[in-house]
Order: C-alpha cells, then structure tokens, then sequence
C-alpha cells in the first residue's frame, strides 16, 4: 500500500512552498482515516497532524519533508515523474510514504503518547524547517522530541546508519554577482572584464579551506556554476558564480564567510567592478541529542533485526537540523541500495525500505510512548 502511496506521490514532484499537489494529496489520504483521534492544520504547503494518545505526557515528533528537485528525470520506472523539470531525486516521496505508514499504525494501534507529524515543504530550499518552527501553528502543537530519517543510497537495504552528536555539516548557498563594463574583443583596454575577474576569484576561494580552516575542522566550498559572457567576440560585462559552503561547525562557517567577503573586496578593487554576495538558503548543522540516539539505537540493537552502523558525519546539508537546535531528537540514514546517488537524475530507492523504515519505527514509538511498556522493562 504504502508503496503505491511512493509512487503516487513520485509522479507529483513540486519545488518549495509549491507542493500544493502534494498537500491534497496527503490531505486526501488522511480524510480516510478513523478522525476520532487525528487534528489537523495546514501551514503554507505543509500539514501538521496530531494523533491523540491515550493517556499523554509528551508528544513525540515526527518530521517528512515534501518538496522534489528541479532536475529531469532519467529513469524508465512506469511511474517516472509527470512534471516535466521536476523529480523527486532526493527521496522525499519515500520520506512522505514512510510517515503516512507510521501514522497509520497510530490511528489503528493507539500509543500512550500524543505524535505529531510535520509535513514539511521547502527542504531543499529556500528552507521550510525553520519558518516552520516559529510558525504558531508549531507553536501550539510543539513536541518534546523529534525524530527523522534520509535514504542513503549507499547502505543496503535492512541497513539504517546513525550517530550521537553531530550528522550532518552545516552549508549554505553562495551567489556571487561580478559587474563590470562590456565592449568589443579588440579593446580590452576600454572594458573591465568580468570573465577574468571571476576566474581570479574562482581560484582565491579554493585558498579559503587550505590556509584558513584548521586542518582539525573540515570545510568545503564549491563553485559548482559559472555564468558569463554572450557571445566570443565581446568582453563580458558580468559574470555569476553559484556555489555552496559547507563545514562541520558554526564557527567554521563564519569564518569560511567572512574570507568569502574579504577576498570579494578584494576583486572589486583589483578588477574595478562592482560585486554582490548573496548567501541563500542557510542550514543549520544535524546534531542529534545524544541521549535520545543512544536509545534508539540500543533499542535497534536488542529489539530488532534492523543491522545498525555507527556511521560518520557527512557534508550533507539538511534544515531538519533547525528542529534538532531547540528539540531534542535524531535522525538516521535509511539504507535503499541505489546504485545512484541523492540528487541523481537515475536515483531509483529500492522500495522495500520502506516496509522496514515502517516497521522499525512502528516498534520503536510504540515502546517510547507507551508508559507500562518502559515500566515493564525497569
């Protein structure tokens, strides 16, 4: 069932703060259930659920993000994406099903406790995790803890991958916009070129990490578009570089920014042109609570046939960790043995992952919200 939901919601890939399809979609799968226990409210594109437990002292969060890529489709599955330009290349579709799976085990298996899933839009930018936070909507519903997960291509399936204390790096976009003045090929003289300008910067930024960071500390900045010039015979007159920062602590990020700002003003003098820094999406690192991690996983450990790994942190970038920075909780890698990766045109999960995504967190809520089971165990 759950993977037809998968596929469903494969076909409908929808950018931030667009994925109104989606929201109906999820809306209308929800107007199925039994209601006596399920509230509901809409923020923007995304759905905050609250399914009453039987006798609460907390509520525990669980967060799906919505939104799909701007990337096109390469695969052959019969259930490839219908909007052309877009395509669920990061696995949300599985995130969603997943959640939907646990909710529905809630509504029809009560737990002691309340939950509250959040449907959030806008992950991959321009970010929803944290608009979403200060929401009141939130406000109002806001758990004691929160829990998430992300495929992982790389691990098989059966596999789950986690860690206390820091998962994932924090990042951040970067636009830098380099104007100077345009003319013909044959008088450079009279013309500032911005093609040369931004080649000078390119390779002054790859200085940032080498001779600023400590080599204790991790960071990366990568310039992954250049954009400039319109024909070969005139000297561009702007140029446009689009890239991300990462690095494994906020400090770090801070001074990766602040060499970004200097070596900029640099430019502007030595090339005389004018230059604009626009930094975009900001996520904050994952950091995962370390007691709470630690539960979870001796409880995957000792209470289910799901193989644990004690992975590393990764550079990957997620706004979940927004959530992590005034909720205690975690979030672990699902293993969907896919031979390409998150943000590939190919990404095909192996859909059985997402019965065991169901099932273990099934177990999981279940033995964490039902106060009699942890009192048996005490």
């Amino acid at each position: 069932m759950f993977i037809n939901i998968r596929r469903d919601l494969h076909q409908i890939p929808e950018l931030g703060f667009q994925e109104w399809k989606t929201q109906r979609y999820i809306l209308d799968y929800l107007a199925r259930l039994p209601q006596e226990r399920l509230q509901m409210k809409t923020w923007r594109t995304g759905i905050f659920v609250r399914v009453l437990g039987m006798a609460p002292t907390k509520t525990i969060g669980y967060r799906a993000d919505m939104d799909g890529l701007p990337i096109d489709e390469q695969t052959d599955v019969p259930f490839r994406s219908t909007h052309e330009g877009r395509m669920h290349a990061c696995g949300h579709d599985m995130h969603m099903a997943i959640a939907l799976g646990v909710l529905t085990h809630v509504v029809h298996h009560p737990i002691d406790d309340d939950m509250l899933f959040i449907f959030q839009p806008a992950e991959e930018g321009p970010g929803g995790a944290l608009p979403m936070l200060e929401s009141d909507e939130m406000k109002q519903w806001m758990p004691d803890m929160v829990i998430a997960l992300h495929i992982a291509p790389e691990y098989p399936v059966g596999t789950i991958a986690t860690k206390e204390g820091l998962l994932f790096a924090n990042t951040s976009e970067l636009f830098i916009d380099l104007i100077g003045k345009g003319g013909h090929a044959a008088f450079p003289h009279e013309t500032k070129d911005m093609v040369v300008a931004a080649s000078a910067l390119i390779m002054q930024l790859q200085t940032i990490v080498s001779r600023n960071v400590n080599p204790l500390d991790s960071a990366v900045i990568t310039i992954g578009k250049l954009t400039s010039g319109t024909v070969q015979n005139v000297v561009a007159e702007r140029a446009r570089l689009e890239g991300t920062i990462r690095t494994l602590s906020p400090e770090a990020m801070e001074k990766v920014k602040g060499r970004i700002e200097a070596i900029v003003r640099g430019i502007e003098v030595a090339y005389d042109c004018e230059a604009h820094i626009d930094y975009g999406s900001m996520y904050y690192q994952v950091y995962n609570d370390e007691t709470l991690t630690n539960e979870f996983m001796q409880f995957v450990e000792q209470k289910t046939d799901v193989h644990l790994v004690r992975c590393q942190e990764a550079m990957t970038g997620e706004d979940f960790g927004y959530m992590l920075a005034r909720i205690p909780g975690f979030m672990f890698w699902l293993g969907v043995q896919s031979p390409f990766g998150l943000h590939h045109a190919q990404l095909n999960p192996n859909e059985q992952a997402i019965d065991v995504a169901i099932q273990l967190l099934t177990r999981y809520v279940t033995w964490k919200g039902n106060h009699h089971v942890k009192e048996e165990e005490q």
